[in-house]
């Protein structure tokens, strides 16, 4: 059966970006067409300076999200990283064989360090090699398929290179997984900006929808949503890129084709109102279940303990073979 690994990093509030572009094929279709393991990636989360408490609450709000978007703990592994020790360890090892020039090449990290360095900060060592961290998340599981936006596609191309690296230098031990995109929106933009995508990170949130938005929040956001010069509703990313982004939306929330979806509107703010409708409903649900999750700490705390238990189970063995593949002497008791 294929195996399904993604994660989410709480680096900041899940928004409707992340929803739509991922965690929403995770609960619709990933779960029941593949084994899938669903992780709140915390340690990725430590590459630049943190505030260890916000880390802890987004990483709860992070998990309770994942459940309350429709994952099923029943049906998918869902964990925190840094509860199963199997991603670090088997880190290490592939840092022994990714090079120096494969993680400076890195987009995000070219991206992230120069934000760094122009706010006065030094560059952590981690911000370059977490991406072997990524690789190590995603093959320790022998997973055959990562869901992805088309900015974490590098990175799944490193864990490609990494595994087959090892594979040839010390024999077959993992399983060389490929890249699988979302069809429909996979990639949503700010809405104050369509030309950076939607991220959790951003310092000002008046472009960002956030899945706890109040629905009146998220109407005032939709509602004064950048749009463009001219006054045809059309769809066309280069020309459009604001009206543009709205369609893609809508066309997501409603399951149907953006371009098809244009034909429709005579107006902007017609698509505003339209849009802004949709996403209020999209997220109702998701609203209501978080609510009466929060409500049940207990409840959310054994679903990560269990998959912890499962994650661990399932990784150690693959990450024991590689320890051995490698050249490492094996415990005492496994000696024996």
């Amino acid at each position: 059966m294929t195996r399904i690994f993604s994660g989410v990093k709480p680096t900041g509030h899940l928004t409707l970006g992340n929803y739509l572009g991922a965690v929403r094929q995770w609960a619709e279709v990933d779960q029941y067409r593949a084994e899938s393991l669903f992780s709140v990636v915390d340690l990725h989360a430590l590459t630049v300076d943190h505030d260890p408490g916000r880390v802890r609450r987004l990483s709860r709000q992070a998990a309770t999200l994942l459940l309350a978007s429709g994952i099923d703990p029943e049906r998918a592994v869902v964990f925190v990283q840094s509860h199963v020790d199997e991603h670090a360890r088997l880190s290490y090892l592939l840092e022994c064989v990714a090079t120096d020039g494969e993680m400076r090449r890195m987009i995000q990290y070219k991206e992230k360090s120069v934000l760094e360095r122009a706010r006065g900060g030094s560059v952590r060592l981690s911000l370059l090699t977490y991406p072997v961290l990524m690789a190590a998340d995603i093959l320790a599981y022998g997973a055959d398929e990562v869901p992805v936006g088309d900015d974490q596609t590098q990175h799944v191309e490193l864990t490609r290179d990494l595994a087959e690296r090892f594979n040839q230098r010390y024999g077959q031990t993992f399983v060389v997984p490929r890249a699988t995109p979302p069809k429909v929106a996979a990639r949503v933009m700010d809405l104050q900006d369509p030309a950076s995508k939607m991220g959790k990170s951003h310092e000002s949130g008046a472009g960002i929808v956030y899945l706890l938005d109040e629905p009146e929040a998220v109407r005032k956001k939709v509602l004064r949503a950048v749009t463009d010069s001219g006054s045809e509703v059309r769809y066309d990313r280069e020309a459009q890129p604001g009206i543009s982004n709205l369609l893609e939306i809508l066309a997501a929330c409603e399951g149907g084709d953006p371009e098809a979806v244009s034909g429709g509107y005579a107006s902007y703010g017609a698509l505003k109102k339209d849009t802004a409708d949709a996403v209020v409903e999209l997220l109702r649900p998701v609203r209501e279940r978080h609510k009466e999750l929060v409500a049940d700490p207990a409840y959310v705390e054994e679903v990560l303990r269990r998959g912890a238990e499962r994650a661990r189970e399932m990784a150690r063995p693959t990450v024991d073979g590689a320890y051995r593949a490698i050249g490492l002497l094996p415990p005492a008791h496994e000696a024996r």
